[in-house]
């Protein structure tokens, strides 16, 4: 039996996992549902424009990771991290409770408001998903649990957003909206009731309230122990290159390639797939071992298929060539991520994972949004998404340089894997 299977058979893996996966799942239905609302049935909800709210949204529920991951952090490390688990999830509960309301009754404001909480419950998971996961894991495990948690990620988004333009979509879906939304909330708090207890990092801590001096503090932190301040460079890069990719999919099915939203389902189902497989095989490919050379491995599939698919976007459809493009670019973002997120949890500091963590969610979170300012300053240029894809993969060549200059045992290693 493989390590993956194994674990997910395990107590000590399986609920967590459970719960992880129907928090992302949660997150994506909601927002995703009143994204979809928000422009396709605008009057019923409010008389802003639908356009001005698919931008707006978005940027109110990733806000909090800015404002509140360095007080995330603090409080993973501070406390027992299954009780945190499920006091998050009794809050993402009461929180769905009111957006079902806001759904049912059209109160617009009483949405935005669920929608900045759930930013916050995500926020409030984000370092202890990461940091509970080397406590209850051999570093053995680590590339294998951490596969299996990014492939449940990707579905859950994928499963998530399919639900909820659904829903959206639907002229009287704001009752199985509400249902659905508070449903899975309390799915992901039984689930959490299984998670058996992870001990304190570092109880006697102090929390700084303030989120502006302990976010300096984070950063110069992992600053301090470069190999970990590169992983997150390198992690942050896959979600800006990810997230440029995904805020275009919908234009791009519908402008570039002539076809209607089953296009967009289809190529965002492709590429999360292909994350799924990548994440999976990485404990395969390394052996049990945190196989750091993997990293530049995947950047060049990243960086080789992301080329070819500006290339096979001329055809004009969404023809075999240009989904094995989408789906390669996932497969090898997969191998690429996972082992970034391993190293961090090997390395880090154990009284500081949880603030490590936090201060990778703030640079993620930094990285996409500085994803989308790049992507209006491509199409002020009057460039085309095809071109915008063709320059976010060659920039992925600049992330292999730096990232193994700086260390090379990336590159080292990687030559050790290819038995160059």
């Amino acid at each position: 039996m493989s390590q993956q299977l194994r674990l997910m058979r395990e107590r000590r893996f399986l609920p967590f996992f459970c719960t992880q996966f129907l928090g992302a799942l949660n997150d994506n239905v909601f927002k995703t549902a009143l994204i979809t609302m928000a422009v396709f049935h605008t009057s019923d909800l409010t008389v802003l424009d639908g356009a001005v709210l698919a931008t707006l949204l978005p940027g109110v529920f990733i806000l909090p990771f800015f404002l509140f991951s360095s007080t995330a952090g603090q409080i993973a490390d501070k406390f027992e991290k299954s009780q945190l688990i499920r006091l998050v999830k009794i809050f993402e509960v009461v929180l769905m409770l009111f957006a079902a309301i806001g759904f049912l009754f059209h109160v617009f404001w009483l949405l935005v408001l669920a929608l900045f909480m759930m930013g916050i419950h995500s926020t409030l998971f984000g370092p202890v998903k990461y940091a509970y996961l080397p406590q209850h894991l051999a570093e053995v495990e680590l590339v294998g649990g951490n596969g299996v948690v990014e492939m449940g990620t990707f579905v859950a988004i994928l499963l998530g957003q399919m639900i909820g333009a659904g829903l959206g979509m639907h002229q009287d879906g704001e009752l199985v909206t509400g249902l659905s939304i508070v449903s899975l909330a309390l799915l992901g708090y039984f689930a959490s009731k299984q998670i058996p207890n992870a001990s304190a990092a570092e109880p006697n801590l102090k929390i700084n309230w303030n989120p502006i001096t302990e976010t300096g503090r984070n950063i110069a932190f992992i600053w301090r122990s470069q190999p970990i301040w590169l992983a997150i460079i390198g992690i942050s890069w896959f979600w800006f290159y990810g997230a440029t990719l995904l805020a275009q999919f919908p234009v791009f099915a519908k402008e570039v390639l002539h076809g209607d939203e089953s296009v967009f389902i289809l190529l965002l189902a492709v590429f999360s797939v292909g994350v799924g497989v990548g994440s999976l095989l990485c404990e395969r490919l390394s052996k049990g071992t945190v196989e750091i050379g993997l990293v530049p491995l995947g950047a060049m599939g990243m960086l080789a298929f992301g080329v070819d698919l500006y290339a096979s976007s001329a055809s004009g459809v969404a023809d075999l060539h240009l989904l094995a493009d989408v789906g390669l670019i996932g497969l090898f973002g997969g191998i690429y991520i996972v082992p970034l997120y391993a190293l961090i949890q090997s390395r880090a500091q154990k009284t500081h994972q949880s603030r490590v963590i936090a201060a990778n969610n703030i640079l993620n979170a930094f990285f996409m949004v500085l994803s989308a300012v790049f992507a209006m300053l491509i199409f002020k240029l009057g460039l085309n998404i095809p071109q915008l894809f063709l320059i976010t993969a060659l920039m992925s060549a600049l992330v292999i340089f730096y990232l193994c200059f700086r260390q090379p045992e990336y590159f080292s290693r990687m030559k050790r894997l290819l038995n160059l």
